[in-house]
């Protein structure tokens, strides 16, 4: 039934309900700013996410008792509320939370979106994130809806009916932006370093951040790259167009990226609208270790918080501030090393806090989370240099990762790596 406003539309939310929110840059903010309404004349309601764009809205302390956020993945608005105790973080593999919606394991009374108008065919697209909304929207009680004039129109698993939205209001509003942050010469080297680890026809899996576009540009003169990801921003736009990104050796979706969600310009989302060469799916499936082994030469390019000297590597909190999320590091990570020819890489800058801080330590900060085991690590990229993990003793390892540090805490981390772990590093 169509209203005309976001309140009107969550005016059918009962106390108790548990309502998934779509997630990333498709945010249903609209909605959001309706449920700050309608929250304060309910009881009980959760609201379960990813990453969310303005939800510190909702972490007012007024809506105590009344609604309280649940993350799957924690993001600058839903950070401080966390980590204050006044929402909750669940650790999980981003690729897991469909079949917890799936199986009933976690009940859904209702879900929330922002998608495009319906085609001629009365079908909507949702758009730039279809995450774990697919399968929210297969078994959700209620689905309300916010469709915007300005969600591109995606290909793979976004579409669908209009008849599936109990409620839905049309209203235009901008699509959040996520311009790419700036280089400096720390984040440039690295970048440089990852990239000479990757080959022509490589299928590239990374994330969004300085790191990620250093990277990408620094392959220009590489052939016949492919995608398949959790996410891309807008460093491939320029290797597509000059056709260094083709996904022409591509085992599985041949000829086509393949993501679950995308975050960027508008530049970025022009390029995915109507594209058929862009397949947004479900993140069960694009997450999938057996998914992502069907491709050869996977390359797994992610991130790190802090490294310990043994390769055990911390992405999601720093010591127990929960920073991020487990998303889908670990899955990529797996997924490469059982593709032909398969390789993954942790990259980092090797300290933090201004250079006062190393990342690469003898131990981790106690309550760090373990996202990638010392079992699963490869590559760990700064950048001072490369270090290869894999088949590597306890003392070689820890004597690769000291060459990475940054000079000034290499003498400390040798003694440490003595003291801590009874290696001698010479």
């Amino acid at each position: 039934m169509k209203v005309n406003s976001a309140v009107e539309a969550l005016s059918i939310l009962d106390d108790g309900d548990v309502i998934w929110c779509q997630s990333m840059a498709a945010t249903p903010y609209k909605l959001l700013e309706g449920l700050k309404e309608i929250a304060t004349q309910r009881k009980d309601l959760t609201l379960l996410q990813l990453h969310t764009e303005y939800s510190e809205i909702l972490c007012d302390p007024e809506l105590k008792g009344h609604l309280r956020q649940r993350a799957f993945f924690v993001g600058a608005s839903t950070r401080q509320a966390v980590n204050q105790g006044l929402a909750d973080y669940v650790p999980i593999f981003l690729s897991e939370i469909p079949k917890l919606f799936r199986s009933g394991e976690q009940p859904l009374d209702a879900a929330i979106v922002q998608v495009s108008p319906p085609d001629k065919h009365g079908n909507c697209s949702l758009g730039i994130s279809v995450e774990a909304t697919r399968a929210a929207l297969q078994v959700a009680k209620k689905v309300v809806a916010w469709i915007n004039p300005n969600m591109p129109r995606t290909h793979g698993d976004a579409l669908v009916s209009l008849k599936r939205f109990d409620r839905y209001f049309e209203e235009s509003a901008p699509i959040p932006i996520h311009n790419q942050p700036p280089q400096n010469p720390v984040t440039q080297k690295i970048g440089e370093r990852v990239a000479s680890l990757i080959n022509d026809g490589d299928c590239l899996q990374m994330g969004i951040g300085a790191i990620p576009d250093a990277t990408l540009a620094c392959l220009h003169h590489h052939k016949d790259l492919g995608i398949h990801t959790e996410m891309f921003s807008d460093g491939v736009l320029p290797l597509v167009e000059r056709g260094v990104i083709n996904n022409s050796r591509k085992r599985k979706h041949r000829g086509r990226i393949v993501t679950t969600f995308a975050m960027g310009s508008q530049a970025l989302y022009d390029f995915v609208d109507d594209n058929q060469e862009v397949f947004f799916l479900d993140v069960e499936y694009t997450n999938d270790t057996s998914v992502i082994r069907q491709n050869k030469q996977v390359m797994s390019i992610n991130s790190a918080l802090q490294v310990d000297l043994s390769g055990q590597v911390c992405a999601d909190s720093i010591g127990t501030k929960i920073y991020s999320g487990v998303g889908g590091q670990m899955d990529f990570v797996r997924g490469a090393s059982l593709s032909e020819g398969g390789r993954s890489v942790i990259a980092l800058p090797s300290t933090a806090c201004g250079g006062t801080v190393s990342r690469i330590s003898s131990l981790l900060a106690p309550g760090a989370g373990v996202v990638t085991t010392r079992a699963h690590v490869h590559y760990i990229v700064t950048e001072h240099g490369v270090a290869n993990l894999r088949a590597k003793s306890m003392s070689e390892r820890a004597r690769e990762l000291i060459h990475i540090a940054d000079p000034k805490f290499r003498e400390e981390l040798a003694k440490a790596a003595y003291d801590d772990w009874g290696l001698n590093i010479t």
